[in-house]
């Protein structure tokens, strides 16, 4: 890592990979911009057996997320497959856990973006990603989505929201990514990076102009 780079975490869930390309397209349009880097993070799976537990590495993708990361960040990218439309298990777990960062506005005036992929055309897209954004919410986070200034949004017959970036991965998963799903995660993540950054130089500035 650059040590002069501010690091934007993308922190996501994905059982069999839709998720984790939107995640890597964010990513992508995080490092298109000067000066900041992605972190890629995702949580292990909830398991109904009490006794169980994952492994302390997952056995390929993305490390699993740390509090410190949460500490770290300039942004955050947070996604999930949908649940009925809701946030799976896993993430919503995590994000129980983080109630000392809640009491220490760990990312209060942090900036946020919300991603999703569905198994079906109409499978609770947005639903899901409106449940996410209530947690961040209540960290104080500044929640952004995707202007219609974005033409996809028009032109789009599968994933795409003003409420962030969406995937339809088709009900085996076997669906790739459209051009005009990428076109969206890549700005979404762009227009993330572009908002921690001015408000990182915002937080640097004096209070006062010269005298």
């Amino acid at each position: 890592m650059n040590p002069t780079s501010l690091t934007i975490l993308v922190l996501y869930y994905s059982r069999h990979g839709a998720t984790r390309k939107l995640a890597e397209l964010i990513a992508q349009g995080i490092e298109s911009v000067p000066g900041m880097e992605a972190r890629l993070r995702t949580v292990p799976a909830v398991s109904t057996v009490a006794e169980a537990t994952a492994p302390a590495i997952p056995t390929d993708g993305a490390p699993y997320v740390e509090l410190s990361d949460l500490a770290e960040c300039a942004g955050l990218a947070l996604g999930s497959p949908t649940r009925f439309g809701n946030m799976a298990a896993a993430v919503k777990y995590f994000l129980d856990g983080t109630a000392a960062e809640w009491l220490a506005g760990t990312l209060s005036g942090k900036p946020a973006v919300v991603f999703a992929s569905t198994g079906s055309l109409h499978g609770g897209q947005e639903a899901t990603l409106l449940s996410m954004m209530i947690p961040l919410l209540h960290h104080g986070m500044l929640v952004m989505g995707l202007p219609y200034t974005q033409p996809e949004l028009m032109t789009t017959s599968s994933g795409g929201s003003p409420y962030g970036a969406t995937h339809w991965a088709g009900i085996d998963g076997d669906k790739a990514v459209t051009e005009d799903e990428k076109r969206l995660a890549i700005a979404l993540g762009r227009r993330l990076a572009e908002a921690a950054a001015k408000l990182h130089t915002h937080s640097q500035a004096p209070l006062h102009g010269p005298r």
